[in-house]
């Protein structure tokens, strides 16, 4: 018996992630990135801009699993750091209740959400941000919308997977779904 304590990431290879996702749900968190004027009233909210495995551009919240053995407040730093850029400054809430909870199938019509490849369960935040915001990774933009721009059903057509249903339960979170 040995008395080293494991240490690994808590990375999944791809080989594994795929048959966990096969099994399991699994864990997500979601940001919808705000800022906010000097009275705390949204101002603008941001959507990245992506272009996916089949060359579509779409916009997008900012996204990720939560590792294992990590909290879900390191994970949702995590992506948006990953996403935003390391000074983008954001205000994670002091409570991590989230304002809905997404639950992705990869059967379509089971819920307004959808991924093709697992069934996953995801925390969902609106996270204020006051810093510098540069997209990363996979990301080509981030664009900042009003709250009634955001609304609108053309920019949430362009948000696959339910993204955005989520994005108008997080303005109507927020007081702003008219």
């Amino acid at each position: 018996m040995s008395d080293m304590t494991e240490t690994t990431t808590g990375w999944l290879s791809p080989d594994e992630l795929e048959r966990a996702r096969a099994r399991m749900p699994i864990l997500y968190v979601e940001a919808v990135p705000v800022r906010v004027d000097d009275s705390g009233e949204v101002a603008s909210i941001g959507l990245l801009l992506r272009i996916g495995q089949d060359g579509t551009v779409s916009r997008a919240l900012v996204s990720g699993r939560v590792l294992h053995h990590e909290r879900v407040r390191d994970a949702l730093l995590r992506h948006l750091e990953k996403d935003l850029g390391p000074v983008a400054l954001p205000r994670v809430p002091p409570s991590l209740q989230p304002f809905t909870v997404a639950e992705y199938f990869p059967t379509q019509g089971v819920t307004p959400f959808h991924d093709p490849r697992q069934h996953a369960v995801s925390l969902a935040y609106v996270v204020p941000v006051t810093g510098d915001c540069r997209p990363r990774q996979d990301a080509l933009d981030l664009v900042w919308f009003t709250p009634q721009e955001a609304l609108s059903p053309t920019l949430q057509n362009e948000m696959p997977g339910g993204h955005g249903v989520l994005l108008k339960q997080a303005l109507a979170h927020m007081g702003l779904a008219y």
